[in-house]
């Protein structure tokens, strides 16, 4: 049944005209029973009347300016009616509670919860006549119930709102850093393939010129490929061009990108910046790598030396590198504190996020989590060979 009236109280909220309706309706219910009780009531008729109109009529204007002082004019018309004819007609109790709903949910919670106090004083200090305490006290009960699930139901309504606002931020934000970092990816891998295709067109320009004896229709080939490496790295760098503009990142000066071999270089300088334990271990058979896969490796753990600095300062850090058949499995661990109580099921940072988007693009597996014994873990498991990277 309640959610019946919720549903009611709703259709005729949402619209000026069932509000006016509902008031004109209530109005000539409110005068009815003041008509059948005529005969009971000890003030004139025409008074009475007065009354009935006034506690049901401002039930109407709650989608108009003057919403407060209806709903205010509404509640002192009830309190007359009370003490004047010691009882408030059904159709005004009833006005009664939806004014006060509608502005605990929709206007002044203030106003609302004060609205309520003329009911209670009437119910506690209201004179024993004809029961008018009575009709105090469940007026005032009521009335109360209105307001406390108006405020309820705006507070449910407000935290819905901003969870939502909240999520959509937090998405945007992602975006934002995801798509800088698929920036900075790509300007890595361009400096890493550049030089390979640098490469091909001096190799296939050198065996032109150098090779003797060879057929026109070799010279000419090996023309085409050097044309060809020449033309992809111009559109490589067009597409770097747009990928930087897309994230909003100035030009920067061209350097060798890091390796693995660059490893011990970048743990020295987190043992200087934190002057805890840093150790590299390695096991399996090293293997050579495909440069993108090396790169994403050092980045992994550049970012998660980062993270240990900032979250566990002068926690000691595990650096593991697993060489498996067909896997790279690079593993991070910290015996810092670990991941807050209650902070598990939210959305990672942006070193995490810059993290996957790496991997990711590698055709790599990214975890990141407490680890079993203590602290943090982060575990990258990223194919050895550029075709397994491709699938």
């Amino acid at each position: 049944m309640s959610e019946e009236i919720k549903r009611v109280a709703n259709w005729i909220a949402v619209s000026p005209d069932r509000q006016a309706g509902t008031g004109a309706v209530l109005a000539l219910l409110a005068c009815g029973e003041t008509a059948l009780r005529g005969g009971s009531i000890d003030t004139d008729l025409s008074f009475a009347m007065t009354l009935a109109i006034s506690t049901t009529t401002p039930a109407g204007l709650l989608r108009m300016p003057l919403a407060t002082a209806a709903t205010i004019g509404l509640t002192a018309a009830g309190v007359v009616s009370l003490v004047s004819f010691h009882v408030l007609t059904v159709a005004g109790l009833v006005a009664q509670l939806m004014v006060l709903h509608w502005m605990a949910t929709r206007g002044s919670r203030r106003l609302a919860v004060v609205l309520v106090i003329p009911y209670v004083l009437t119910a506690l200090a209201g004179p024993q006549i004809n029961g008018i305490r009575v009709y105090g006290v469940v007026t005032a009960v009521l009335a109360a119930a209105a307001v406390a699930n108006g405020i309820g139901r705006r507070a449910r309504a407000e935290e819905v709102a901003r969870d939502a606002t909240e999520r959509a931020v937090a998405d945007t934000l992602h975006e934002h850093v995801a798509r800088g970092e698929r920036a900075r990816i790509a300007r890595e891998l361009h400096d890493v393939v550049a030089h390979h295709i640098s490469m091909i067109s001096v190799q296939a320009e050198t065996a032109r010129l150098t090779t003797p004896g060879m057929s026109e229709a070799g010279a000419k080939r090996l023309l085409d490929i050097g044309e060809t490496a020449r033309a992809a790295l111009t559109e490589m760098r067009r597409l770097l061009g747009v990928l930087r503009e897309d994230a909003g990142t100035p030009p920067v000066t061209r350097r060798p990108q890091p390796g693995l071999t660059q490893l011990n270089e970048l743990l020295d300088e987190a043992r200087e910046a934190t002057g805890a334990a840093t150790r590299l271990i390695v096991s399996g058979p090293v293997v050579t790598l495909d440069p993108g896969v090396e790169l994403t490796s050092y980045r992994i753990v550049q970012e998660a030396l980062t993270n240990t600095r900032r979250h566990a300062p002068g926690a000691a850090v595990d650096v593991e590198l697993r060489y498996h058949p067909e896997v790279l499995e690079v593993r991070i661990r910290d015996n810092g504190p670990g991941p807050r109580p209650g902070t598990e099921g939210r959305s990672p940072g942006h070193g995490l996020l810059g993290m996957r988007e790496r991997v990711s693009a590698v055709g790599g597996e990214l975890s990141v989590g407490p680890a079993p014994s203590g602290g943090f873990l982060v575990v990258a498991r990223l194919p050895l060979t550029a075709s397994e990277a491709v699938r």
